[in-house]
């Protein structure tokens, strides 16, 4: 294992927390987490505390949602077929699903259309969009892609088609003498809160959530009950999960809102899901779905065809809906171990040759399924908190995968390379990139050569919001914090800090020695229970090293047997 030193910072936003605490009848511990949060004023700290559907933004806001409207009213009135196409992973999945019901649900002659990962790769290309011309499709609608598809969707507009964009990615872009031009592709109608000049007040949504608001807003022109448009939400919020947006704004509202749906849903393919992975419904909560479901339906997209788990989306019956969750659960297992020996084989590499000295590391691992290379780098940029980049072989030439840092923008970097890639695309925190062989070792050079990251960037920083003392610690407290969820990127779990505290009585259990049991006690003498999740024999080792430690925790009650007892996770040490 490497050791990584880590940085730990004490968050210091600056409130009158006291106040905030008397207006919202809150401890002003909570006060100050939700500063923490950067949310700022009292609208939106009543959103924050209380958002629920009534604080959802209207989908009229949209630019070119109106035109969208217009253009798929003409088409079911004309009674011309439209093709969805949509994308593999969790996000298109679900868009994909919420458009496909949506356009039924008002008469559309509708199909979709996923891109197979390997053959098609990412969103739109030209043989789908031929494809579609062939089958006699009128209207080409995307969901979560197409904002970087010119070249495509000029081809579809050649043919006579017709083509809206529903898509939450960044605009691409060049810079034009210092100056960013943006790139919009000439579809008919954009819906995409990205854009320079959309008003939508809420920029992060994900694909599936913006597929939902053109249905809410088609359903309301159509006179359908927002009860109707109102249950695509569970769907939205799976996708705002499993894409890992931030839980921040809209985006938390539909969260909270969609898992109270998610835990009563009547979907058969997703009930079957939960089944098949021995979670009950009633318990349903972010890591299920980050950890758990969302990586089943990956799985398909990945190592099969993700219109297996539409088709477990869409089944009707307990018995499909069975067998295709266990499909899916199987692909997910097989994924597991393939990730596990890419992940081994990555890091060996690394730790053979000078590639440990880089700021960004670029992996070769030519035999690796290249739908496991984004997984693989995610897994580096763990073990090493450095920008890393997975490469694959494939037929097409070498195809790659970036997971980065938060003080890194992968896609601005990309940008600064981009004469060596034949493709490439994201975001600041993941990319992916398409180049010629010949190219590998000077995009590794150059990466690096033109990374601007300091030491102390390389350090993984841990944020305290408290350096706050155990025994202020009280099941009021805790279920003030609970109130602050769902909690996941963009809204971090809060986490807490003391030191001078004393460990004792450390036992360890599970089968690979991964949790610690133990009583942590002040200065003062204050004694509470503790638990840690990890290396538990090194912490124990430590433990016996040391006569005072510090600790960041997260504070819990913990229920045994009818009885409730305070206890403190703890998440780092030193």
């Amino acid at each position: 294992m490497v050791h990584r030193v880590e940085r730990w910072v004490v968050a210091a936003k600056r409130a009158d927390f006291q106040k905030i605490g008397r207006n919202f009848h809150i401890d002003p511990v909570i006060a100050r987490l939700i500063r923490n949060r950067d949310v700022i004023g009292d609208d939106n700290i009543d959103e924050y505390l209380h958002g629920d559907l009534e604080y959802l933004h209207d989908p009229k806001d949209f630019k070119d949602m109106e035109k969208a409207l217009n253009i798929l009213d003409t088409k079911l009135r004309e009674e011309k077929r439209i093709r969805i196409i949509g994308d593999y992973d969790i996000d298109g999945i679900m868009s994909t699903y919420i458009l496909l019901v949506g356009l039924k649900r008002v008469g559309a002659r509708v199909d979709i259309q996923i891109p197979d990962r390997i053959r098609d790769g990412y969103g739109l290309n030209e043989s789908l969009v031929r494809e579609a011309y062939d089958a006699g499709t009128d209207l080409i609608l995307t969901c979560d892609n197409g904002i970087a598809a010119a070249e495509q969707i000029t081809v579809a507009k050649e043919l006579g088609m017709q083509v809206i964009v529903t898509d939450h990615h960044e605009v691409p872009y060049e810079d034009v003498e210092g100056e960013r031009k943006y790139l919009l592709p000439p579809a008919d109608a954009i819906v995409n809160p990205k854009q320079q000049d959309c008003h939508y007040p809420f920029k992060g949504l994900c694909g599936a959530a913006v597929a939902w608001k053109l249905i809410c807003a088609l359903y309301k022109r159509h006179g359908i009950d927002s009860s109707e448009s109102m249950a695509f939400i569970e769907y939205a919020a799976f996708a705002t999960v499993g894409d890992v947006m931030d839980l921040q704004g809209e985006n938390r509202v539909i969260v909270k809102e969609g898992l109270i749906r998610l835990r009563q849903t009547k979907n058969k393919g997703l009930l079957a899901l939960m089944r098949e992975n021995q979670i009950v419904p009633e318990d349903i909560n972010v890591y299920h779905i980050g950890f758990v479901l969302g990586p089943c339906l990956n799985a398909s997209g990945r190592l099969d065809t993700a219109k297996r788990a539409l088709a477990m989306l869409c089944a009707e019956n307990d018995e499909d809906a069975a067998k295709l969750a266990g499909d899916l659960k199987a692909l997910n297992e097989s994924r597991k171990a393939m990730t596990l020996q890419g992940t081994e084989a990555a890091i060996s590499l690394v730790e053979q040759s000078d590639m440990k000295e880089d700021k960004v590391l670029v992996v070769y691992l030519p035999e690796c399924h290249e739908s496991l290379a984004g997984i693989i780098a995610g897994r580096l940029r763990e073990h090493y908190h450095k920008p890393s980049f997975v490469i694959t072989k494939t037929v097409e030439g070498l195809k790659g995968s970036g997971r980065s840092i938060d003080s890194y923008s992968m896609y601005d970097e990309l940008c600064k390379c981009r004469d060596l890639f034949t493709k490439f695309g994201g975001h600041p925190m993941a990319a992916g990139i398409s180049l010629k062989e010949e190219n590998l070792s000077v995009f590794r050079k150059r990466i690096n050569k033109v990374c601007t990251l300091a030491e102390k960037d390389l350090m993984e920083k841990v944020v305290i919001d408290i350096a706050m003392p155990i025994s202020y610690i009280s099941k009021r407290l805790i279920s003030q914090i609970e109130q602050l969820g769902p909690f996941g990127k963009g809204n971090s779990k809060p986490l807490f800090a003391q030191k001078g505290l004393k460990v004792s009585g450390v036992r360890i259990f599970g089968k690979n020695r991964n949790v610690a049991k133990m009583q942590v006690i002040d200065t003062n003498g204050y004694v509470m229970d503790a638990v840690y999740f990890g290396e538990a024999d090194k912490f124990a080792e430590y433990v016996q090293s040391h006569t005072q430690m510090a600790l960041t925790y997260y504070p819990t009650v913990n229920a045994y047997r009818g009885r409730e007892n305070l206890q403190v996770t703890v998440l780092n040490y030193q």
